[in-house]
């Protein structure tokens, strides 16, 4: 695959995903904090509060995981070339 290529399929994969997440985020979000039935029109001050600290818990716990996948995926990589290395001296 042409390598200019493969990087717009992957930032169009990681535009993909942020939006899935967003997504998620939000109606997660919404439906912890907003009530099902309006009063009134403005958020009130503890469903702000609730959304700001529902907004800042689901970030931290995403990065948190993305590092996390990364740091595993690393692990299978270098676990993936010392079995093919020592499949290639037997």
């Amino acid at each position: 695959m042409d390598p200019v290529r493969a990087q717009q399929l992957a930032a169009e994969l990681e535009v993909d995903m942020m939006a899935d997440m967003y997504n998620r985020m939000t109606h997660a979000c919404h439906r912890k904090c907003v009530p099902p039935h309006y009063k009134d029109a403005e958020l009130s001050k503890g469903e702000s509060v609730c959304l700001d600290r529902c907004v800042a818990k689901y970030l931290d716990v995403h990065e948190r995981m993305g590092k996390k996948l990364t740091e595993l995926s690393l692990q299978d990589e270098e676990l993936l070339k010392r079995m093919q290395q020592g499949a290639g001296t037997a």
